[in-house]
């Protein structure tokens, strides 16, 4: 904190290339514990990119929620000592987060043509960064799937894998409400 009692961005102690987690553990910042939660962090800025493109009221919706969901995920990451999730509810993810993604890709799948082989990422601005995040969301889940998560943190495995299928049916929704066929290999 700063004389005034505002909270400093730089605290100077990540100058030597290490991180503190939640429950005060230095670690590197190389270390596979932050490479997931950076990959998480990364892929919530993506999305804000999207949302920035204006995707409609529906999709920036859901994306928002995501963000929030995001930030969750990577609270519980950062926290191996579990001493965050017991005092804060919203860090927390659920089964009830995942059926949630589950209802949005049925909802906006039901407004596609059936998927009838593989197609190039692409299309439109936002339609081509929720390709890319979708790849973001892949390199995120191989990291925290290296990590000895606890039994009650494997719904954060199943979350960002059914974050991934949204994403890729959202690029094909963006794309399709802005009238872009779909390039198929």
């Amino acid at each position: 904190m700063s004389d005034d009692g505002r909270m400093r961005i730089y605290t100077k102690t990540g100058d030597t290339g290490e991180t503190g987690l939640f429950d005060g553990t230095r670690v590197s910042k190389a270390d596979p514990r932050v490479q997931a939660y950076g990959d998480v962090d990364e892929l919530s800025a993506w999305l804000g990119v999207i949302r920035a493109h204006g995707v409609g009221p529906d999709l920036d919706e859901v994306l928002t929620q995501i963000q929030r969901d995001l930030f969750a995920l990577g609270a519980v990451l950062a926290d191996p000592a579990h001493r965050i999730a017991k005092r804060v509810d919203k860090a927390h993810l659920n089964a009830e987060d995942v059926t949630r993604l589950e209802r949005a890709i049925d909802t906006f799948e039901a407004e596609l043509p059936p998927l009838r082989r593989f197609i190039l990422a692409g299309g439109s601005g936002a339609g081509a960064a929720l390709h890319l995040s979708r790849t973001v969301c892949r390199r995120a889940e191989r990291a925290i799937v290296t990590l000895d998560l606890a039994p009650d943190e494997a719904v954060a495995i199943t979350y960002i894998n059914r974050l991934s299928d949204l994403l890729f049916v959202m690029a094909r929704l963006v794309n399709h409400r802005a009238g872009l066929p779909e390039t198929e290999w």
